[in-house]
C-alpha cells in the first residue's frame, strides 16, 4: 500500500528525477563504504561524508538525474541536453580540478610538516587531500548512475518488486 502511494506520487514527473538522483548518490556512497571496508578490512564511517574514492558519488548522482530526464522528456529534448551538459561539467571537475587540488594539498602538507616539524596544528591543521577522482572512478560512477536510473524507473513503474 505504501509502495503504491509512493509510486503514484513520484511516477513520471520531476519528483522521480530528483529522488532518483539523490538515491543513486546515496547508494553509490554505500557502495564506496563497502568497497573501502573490503579493501582495507577496517570499518570507517567517515567514508559516508568524504569525497573521492570508488565510485564517484557525484558522477552517479548527476548521471542518474540526466538519464531520468532523458527517459521522461526524451533524449532529444532541451531538458536532457541541459542536464547532460551540467553532468559532464561536474564529472570533468571531479576528475580534473578537484583531483589537482587534492594533489596540491598533499604537497603542501608535506612542505608544512617539514617547516613546522610535524606540528601542523600550528598552521591550522592538515589539508584534506582526497578531493577528486581518477577518470576510472568517474566512469564507474557514471555507469552506476545510468544503470541505477534505468532500474529505478522500472521500479517506479511497478516492473521491479
Amino acid at each position: 500500500m505504501f509502495l503504491d502511494a509512493f509510486r503514484a506520487i513520484i511516477a513520471n514527473n520531476g519528483y522521480e528525477v530528483i529522488v532518483c538522483g539523490i538515491l543513486s548518490a546515496l547508494f553509490a556512497q554505500v557502495l564506496k563504504f563497502i568497497l573501502f571496508t573490503l579493501q582495507t578490512r577496517k570499518i570507517n564511517f567517515k567514508i559516508f561524508t568524504t569525497t573521492g574514492g570508488m565510485p564517484s558519488t557525484h558522477s552517479a548522482g548527476v548521471m542518474a538525474l540526466s538519464t531520468m530526464v532523458g527517459i521522461l522528456c526524451g533524449y532529444n529534448s532541451i531538458e536532457f541536453a541541459i542536464s547532460l551538459g551540467f553532468s559532464l561539467v561536474i564529472m570533468y571537475d571531479a576528475a580534473g580540478l578537484r583531483r589537482a587540488a587534492g594533489k596540491t594539498a598533499a604537497c603542501l602538507n608535506r612542505v608544512m610538516e617539514e617547516i613546522y616539524k610535524h606540528d601542523l596544528r600550528a598552521v591550522g591543521g592538515k589539508l584534506k587531500e582526497l578531493l577528486g577522482h581518477t577518470p576510472t572512478e568517474v566512469l564507474v560512477g557514471a555507469i552506476f548512475g545510468v544503470l541505477f536510473a534505468l532500474d529505478f524507473h522500472l521500479f517506479v513503474l511497478g516492473f521491479l518488486f
